[in-house]
């Protein structure tokens, strides 16, 4: 499993810094705050994605991507658990399985990868046909909510 160690620190505070996110990273012997499924997954707390360096990347996108989907709103009263909706829950997957791309070195093969070795459950058995062949319903829902880029958006 990929982890924050494995990358970069710069390009996951740049990426997520463009969705006006911060991202702080706590040292190794400490407990992560906002964290939905114990160390060493992220936690999320309003604007504020924290990591250790043994979190997995796939968590880091999750976690952040949680925060991009919400409403301004509701993002910013957001503490531990993110999720709204199954309709959230599937767009915050699939964003996720794109910011794969703007991380050197991960890709979203990877991320798909790493989403099935931790025990994400797709209808269709792995993310992978998940993201080819049933996300139609995530992809609108980004799309209705401009949070898709263009060349990925449903025509």
């Amino acid at each position: 499993m990929l982890t924050l160690a494995d990358i970069a620190f710069t390009d996951a505070q740049r990426l997520l810094a463009r969705h006006g996110l911060a991202l702080v990273q706590v040292a190794a012997d400490a407990p992560i705050p906002g964290s939905y499924w114990g160390e060493p997954e992220a936690g999320v707390i309003a604007h504020t994605v924290y990591v250790r360096a043994d979190t997995p990347v796939h968590s880091l996108l999750h976690e952040a991507c949680h925060l991009i989907v919400a409403p301004p709103a509701r993002r910013a009263m957001i503490h531990t658990d993110a999720s709204d909706s199954q309709a959230e829950e599937d767009a915050t997957c699939y964003l996720q399985i794109l910011f794969g791309d703007d991380l050197p070195g991960v890709g979203r093969a990877r991320v798909m990868r790493d989403m099935d070795e931790w025990g994400y459950t797709f209808r269709l058995g792995c993310a992978c046909a998940w993201f080819e062949h049933d996300a139609e319903d995530a992809r609108e829902w980004l799309t209705q909510r401009d949070l898709l880029p263009a060349e990925e958006s449903v025509d």
